[in-house]
């Protein structure tokens, strides 16, 4: 079951989750290992694979503000992570889309780190402390692009080449 790995609070800019001096690095096979790197201990477990794919990053409200750098929702996609936030920034959530990386926008979630959450198609569970939070889905065609894996498998299933 999908557990909490981290919690954060409002406002996690891009620079936070990639940060600008790594630029230089685009290659999605290559940003995962500069997730989060100025959050040293959490940037050495994910480097470890101490997470399993699937596992949440927590956010609050305004989650990717900031730069409109894909790389942020590279490195974090590079882990299989989903992204549960009470609000995400506009282009950072189209950076996600467009990747494929899962995120889920639950205004009223409340979570710590280490509980466990199942993740269903209208609210999210809390199983640690069994309470219930609704999300506010994406719409149905931004959905499709991330169920797809994101907009470049998309586009290929459309045009019948996936």
């Amino acid at each position: 079951m999908p557990k909490v790995i981290i919690k954060l609070g409002a406002d996690i800019s891009t620079d936070d989750i990639y940060p600008g001096r790594y630029m230089a690095t685009v290659l999605p096979t290559e940003t995962p290992d500069f997730c989060f790197a100025n959050r040293t201990e959490f940037n050495t477990r994910l480097k470890a694979k101490a997470f399993t794919p699937g596992s949440i990053i927590l956010g609050g409200e305004n989650f990717g503000c900031g730069s409109s750098r894909e790389q942020a929702a590279s490195a974090i996609q590079g882990y299989g992570l989903v992204i549960v936030a009470q609000t995400i920034s506009r282009i950072f959530l189209q950076n996600a889309i467009n990747l494929g990386l899962r995120v889920i926008i639950c205004p009223t979630i409340e979570a710590e780190e280490g509980h466990e959450l199942t993740l269903e198609p209208m609210e999210v569970v809390n199983v640690t402390t069994g309470k219930r939070f609704p999300i506010q889905p994406l719409p149905p065609a931004r959905q499709a692009i991330i169920d797809a894996g994101g907009l470049i498998p998309y586009t290929r299933q459309r045009m019948g080449n996936g």
